[in-house]
């Protein structure tokens, strides 16, 4: 079968795990429709498999994905954040944040100050120190997950990328889990 189909073509049969319990449950169960299965199932695996080969170039940075974040969001935004903006930016828990921030700050990454009109809120910047591990580990790090999609037929990761912009503005929508 080509990898290009019609609108009215077979989808494309894959050989994976989760092909294999859509099997089993059509077996025991052939009333209920799997085709949501195929797909969460899939980005679901996807996610767990990706986030098992724990980022090569972040490791040898001695960066965790989750610290990684924080310090990308910090320069990609080129402005001071709040520990809540972080969390919002980055989608985790205020107590992770303030973990992995402490850790970051402690390795010299990050600088905090007290926000001059309430002192209760701290106001968090990257260090040059910082700032340059962030260039210097994101192009090594984007080559490494272009690597990891190096084996998508005919070159569809923008096919893919599309694809799954959509189900996250849906999912946003309807989850609140959009942004400001």
């Amino acid at each position: 079968m080509s990898t290009e189909q019609g609108a009215d073509a077979e989808p494309h049969t894959v050989a994976d795990t989760v092909s294999s319990v859509v099997r089993q449950w059509q077996a025991v169960r052939p009333d209920v429709d799997t085709g949501p299965m195929e797909i969460i199932g899939r980005i679901n695996r996807c996610a767990a498999l990706l986030q098992q080969a724990e980022d090569a170039p972040l490791r040898r940075a001695g960066l965790t994905r989750p610290e990684f974040d924080l310090l990308g969001t910090l320069r990609r935004t080129g402005r001071e954040l709040t520990p809540g903006d972080l969390a919002r930016e980055t989608f985790a828990s205020g107590a992770a944040v303030t973990k992995r921030l402490k850790a970051l700050q402690e390795r010299g990454f990050v600088t905090r100050r007290n926000d001059t009109r309430d002192r209760r809120v701290s106001q968090l910047s990257l260090t040059e120190q910082g700032r340059a591990l962030v260039d210097e580990v994101l192009p090594q790090q984007l080559a490494y997950e272009a690597s990891v999609l190096a084996g998508l037929a005919g070159g569809r990761e923008g096919e893919l990328a599309a694809l799954l912009g959509e189900l996250l503005l849906q999912l946003e929508g309807r989850l609140g889990g959009g942004r400001v």
